[in-house]
Order: C-alpha cells, then structure tokens, then sequence
C-alpha cells in the first residue's frame, strides 16, 4: 500500500532548519518502499500551503529541482516569520503511491489531494466512494481517486460540526474500508492524523517541538538508526497511533488533542484550538499540468507543439500558415481511374485496406461509388488489432470483395519492436518514438509487389487527407516539416536528411537501439522516404468529412469502435495507444488533438467541442496498452513507470 509521512517543526533554533530538511528527505527516501508509481508533498508554512507531485518514483522526485526550490522557499518563508514573531509551525506532509486506481499519468489521480480548502494524503482503499459522492453533492470528483472522496467528505464534515474531532468520527463512521490519512486545511491551524488500521507511527523529539509521522514503525527507526539525524532529534518516543484513533497538532504551540474514531454522538469535541478559525491561507498546487499549457488562440495547438510560434495575439505559426485544403474533386477522380477500369468486370484496382475509418470508407466509395472492382489489401505486420480484422470481415464481406493479406513474420517483428522500446526506455528521447511504427512501412514494397503479381495497375491509398497531417513527428526531431501534400516522399531533401543525421546522433547516444531491429528500420525510411511513389490518394481528391465517414461505415456496414475511447482514428492499430501514452505523457497532447486542431482551421468543429474532444481523447487506453505490451513482450508497468518519471515538457 501507499506511504504518508510528514515533519512537524516549532523549534527557534536554527540548526532545525536543516533538520527538518534533511528528516523529510529522508522520509521521502525510506518511504519509497511502499509505493514507486507516483510521490508529492505538501508543506505549509503558515503563509501557504504549497503542493509538488509527479508520476515515477521517489528517486526520480528527488531529482526533481522543483522540489528543492519548494522546500527551500518554505524555509524562507517560516524563518521570516518566525523572525517577525509568527508562531505557526512548519508542517510538511508526503506520499509515496502505490497505485489501486486512477493513473499516475493524470496528476489530479496523484497525492496529496486538493479539494475545498483540504489537502490530504491517504494510505488504503475506500470501498463505498461511489455512494458518498451520490449521498454529498458538494464532493466533486476531480480524478478518479478514494482518498479525494474521503478528503471531501472530512471537509464536509468539519464544514457542518466546525470541530475536527467530531468531523474526523463523523467521517470515519460512513467509511467502508481501510484509511490512514495526514490532512492539512486552508483555515485551521492544525495537521490531523487518522487511522482506522494503525499504520500510522509518530516520533518525537525530547523537547516536544520536532515530531515525525510515517506508514511503518521500520522508517521511522531507519531515521534512529541515522547517526547525523538521530544526534540532532536527540532521545525520541516512538509510538503507534493505534488503530481506531487519531491525532490532531495545533500548529500554534505543538498542542496534541488525541481522540478515538468511534464514540457516541456527544463524544468530546477538540475544542476552539481544532476549529476553523477564519484565517485562510492560501493552497498552491505547483504540479506541471499539460491542462495549463498555453494554447492557440484560434486552434488548440500547446506551447509544446514543436515551431508552435505564437504571435502577439496569441495565435500558432500553423494557424497563420494554414492553407485551405483544396482537394481536386470527385470529377477528376472518376477521370484518373477511368483508364484503369475493366470492361469484363474483373479486378481494377488494388485498395490499401487497414480496416480504420478512412480505408473502410475507401474501400465502401471505390466499390459503391466509383463503380470498379477491387481487391482490398493489408499489410499485416502484427500490430493489426482482432478489432480491425472483424471490421475488415464486415466490409468485405458486405461489398463481395476479394481481400489479400500479406503477412510479416511477426514473431520477429514483434521482437524488433521489443528491442526498440527497451532502448527507448534507457533513455526516453520524443523523436525516436517512430522507431516503434518502422515495421509496417513494408506495405509500399508489398503493394507494389502486389501489382505485379495481379497485374492490375492502380494501387489507391484511402490516405492524403492533410486534416490527419501530423508534422510533430518530424518536428521533435528539429526537423520542420515542409508542404508534401501527405505524401512522405515529396519532402525536402534537406528534411530527408535531417532526420537522418538526428536518427544517427541518437542511435551514437544509446547504442541500444543498434539490435537486429537495423536493417528493418532502414528499409522503412527507404520506403517511406526514397522510393518514388506512383500510387492513387484518394483524399487528394475528395474532401474529408468526418461526420460523412464515420456515419456511413457505421450505418452501411456495422463498423465496430473501440470499448476504452471515443476517438475513432486509429482504433484498429495495435500500437497508437501506446506511443499516444507517450506523447500525451510527456508532451501534453496526442496525435488526436493535431487533427482536431486541423479540424479547427478548417470549419469542420469549433475551438470549444475541439477542446472538449482532446480532453475525452487524451485518455489512456489502459486495456489497449496492456494488450500490446503482452504482445510485444515487455512489462507495461515497468515502461509506464518510465513514461510517467520522463521529464515533461510542460
């Protein structure tokens, strides 16, 4: 389970500040056994409560300069006013999380908790959350947490009673489950204690004026066991808030009031030193949040989008460049295929068939609409999902057409890819994240491959479409993606080699990425990049129109979508979950928000259901994640705890 600990300091001598720092970093370090997956702390100064939390482990917290310059600025602030005759405590609070629920990636499911004038760290599982927030509609859930749910409830409470001890049993009366909590109030002096398991210990020093609380008897005697903290707290008690019992601190004088959870209703309350006494101070959430990046004022692009360059009103560099998508239209479509059609009504076109949205609709419009005949092909390089393959089936099925599936060997694939996210995860680099998609850029070579063998000419590819441009793939490179038309051949060679030259300083970085995966991965950008291309885009004619596609696919044919989101691009590839986590993890945004901010600039949506949608659809895929981990055969655990510790660029 999850680890609280904390300091409390009212000492004047000066030697405690360091103390006190060096006792929380401690803390921190010998709590990092009890959860790896996410860690924050909460200090109050008695100007401020301030607030750092992050997704990875302690070790990768306290690498973190944020925290320093957060404990550093609370110091500052409790010896100025203990200097000026300020008479609160310094109070410091922190969690180590092992997570039961609600991702570690999304920060307002990290601890401590925020909610109405409480921050809170808890340790446990409350089973009955959901009916408290049925029964309390003045709880209102930010993430996907217990602990804010019994945090919202506390502050109820004590919002009803006006005593902590009366709202502290009044609360722990309604929990189902187990709970440890450490609360700190943005109007009460006071750091309050709980626990209803008894995993909760405290040690203080002789002199009353310097104690220390934590989840395990064994973190407190490891800080015993330190010579240089141990000379300094001098001789100590060490204690078990026992089960069923709490504490609460005054933070003016270190007074304790210890009480029992369970009693009648008339039990003792704490009395005027443990109620709200009008004084707020204010509580400062300092956690990066990609909600808070800027944005485009026009689109939705963040400040980490790659050359965003916002301008003095606040609008992108691709909203002032944007070209209006002209495509050739429907007429000069029917005029490029027509020397390709068959008199005798055998097989005149080849369709590149993934089993997504766009190639669905494709293959429905060449079948349907253009009147021709075709042979639908996939490429499958064992990242095509059974949800693809069923949808695939539906349509061909439906439209009487021949499908050919030309197959990798995926077992090796699948090991290419292995090796590359083992790489990635020794040193995680945005740009190289493509690596993880080279394995299906065989599906060119295959189509052409393809053409001869059948010997029918046209090969279409139910691609072109500029709304799904995604130029931040080159752009974490430092390479600027150029007017190409979405045909990866047509850039520049300036970009062609740009690339390169970054492909080439990151595998000399980590040379892990020099495995057996090497000459896959060329092949993939020579096909990509290198080989002229002579195929059919049907988006190179007509307009793309989401609301068009998605409808008719879903009402012509059944089209099946994803059960862990509501986007429905890409939802039939294996691996967009995943690098997606990446990305939205890292960056503050997923390939999904660049075509809805695509989107935007072309009248399709406004600004305001394009923010809403990149909210919805920057959910992880947890389900879809764990699947292709299985697949590929890495921990995801193990890679999300990587993800999550990254440093961001937010």
């Amino acid at each position: 389970m999850c680890g609280i600990f904390g300091v409390i300091s009212a000492s004047e001598r000066d030697v405690d500040r360091a103390l006190v720092r060096s006792l929380t970093i401690a803390l921190l370090r010998f709590s990092e056994t009890r959860g790896r997956e996410a860690v924050g702390i909460a200090v109050h100064d008695g100007e401020r409560i301030d607030v750092l939390k992050q997704g990875g482990s302690v070790t990768d917290f306290l690498a973190n300069p944020g925290l320093h310059a957060l404990l550093d600025g609370a110091l500052d602030r409790y010896d100025a006013r203990r200097a000026a005759g300020g008479g609160t405590a310094l109070a410091i609070a922190g969690h180590s999380r092992l997570a039961t629920n609600g991702a570690q990636s999304n920060v307002d499911n990290n601890q401590p908790v925020i909610t109405r004038g409480a921050v809170a760290l808890h340790n446990g599982i409350v089973v009955n959350d959901q009916r408290i927030v049925a029964k309390y509609p003045q709880i209102v859930r930010q993430g996907e947490l217990d602990s804010e749910i019994l945090a919202g409830l506390l502050r109820a409470k004590l919002d009803e009673h006006g005593d902590l001890a009366v709202a502290t049993r009044a609360t722990f009366a309604e929990l189902e489950g187990s709970a440890s909590i450490a609360m700190l109030f943005d109007d009460l002096d006071a750091m309050l204690l709980a626990t209803n398991t008894g995993s909760l210990f405290q040690l203080t020093a002789a002199n009353g004026q310097v104690m220390a609380f934590a989840s395990e008897r064994f973190i407190l005697q490891r800080v015993l066991e330190d010579t240089a903290l141990a000379a300094q707290l001098g001789d100590c008690h060490l204690e078990q808030i026992r089960a069923g019992h709490a504490l609460a601190v005054n933070l003016k004088g270190m007074r304790r009031h210890a009480f029992a959870l369970a009693g009648s209703a008339d039990a003792p309350p704490a009395g005027p030193d443990f109620a709200p006494n009008g004084h707020h101070v204010e509580i400062i959430d300092q956690s990066p949040r990609a909600e808070n990046l800027q944005r485009c004022t026009k689109c939705i692009l963040p400040a980490t989008y790659p050359f965003v360059g916002f301008d003095e009103q606040g609008v992108c560099h691709y909203c002032r460049t944007w070209k209006s998508i002209a495509p050739k239209g429907e007429q000069a479509l029917f005029d490029a295929v027509e020397p390709y059609r068959s008199k005798d009504g055998s097989p005149d076109v080849i369709v590149a068939f993934s089993g997504g949205r766009d190639s669905s609709y494709g293959l429905h419009y060449v079948k349907t609409v253009l009147g021709m005949n075709p042979v639908a092909f996939t490429y499958d390089w064992g990242m095509v999902t059974d949800l693809a393959r069923r949808n695939q089936a539906r349509i061909c099925g439906k439209l009487g057409v021949e499908h050919i599936i030309r197959s990798a060997d995926i077992t090796a694939k699948r090991r290419y890819v292995r090796k590359n996210i083992e790489a990635w995860l020794k040193k995680p680099e945005l740009g190289m994240v493509t690596l993880l998609m080279a394995g299906d850029k065989e599906f060119y070579a295959h189509a052409r491959q393809l053409r001869t063998e059948t010997g029918i000419k046209l090969v279409l590819f139910c691609a072109g479409n500029m709304i799904e441009d995604a130029p931040y793939k080159t752009g974490l490179m430092g390479v600027p993606q150029d007017d190409h038309g979405n045909t990866l051949t047509g850039m520049t060679l300036r970009n062609k080699v740009g690339m390169l030259w970054y492909f080439a300083k990151n595998y000399a970085r980590n040379p892990a990425y020099l495995n057996e995966s090497l000459v896959d991965t060329a092949n993939a950008f020579y096909q990509t990049f290198m080989v002229k291309d002579d195929f059919l885009y049907l988006y190179h004619y007509l307009p793309w129109r989401e609301d068009l596609i998605v409808n008719t696919i879903r009402d012509e044919y059944d089209w099946e979508v994803a059960t862990d989101t509501n986007t429905t691009w890409r939802i039939g590839d294996g691996t967009a979950p995943f690098y997606n986590y990446i990305y939205q993890t890292i960056e503050g945004f997923s390939e999904d928000e660049v075509m809805l901010a695509n989107m935007v600039r072309e009248g399709h949506i406004d600004r305001p259901e394009a923010l809403r949608r990149a909210a919805d659809y920057g959910r992880p895929r947890w389900p879809s994640i764990r699947e292709y981990a299985g697949l590929i055969g890495f921990s995801a655990e193990e890679a999300l705890q990587v993800i999550n510790a990254a440093p961001k660029l937010y």
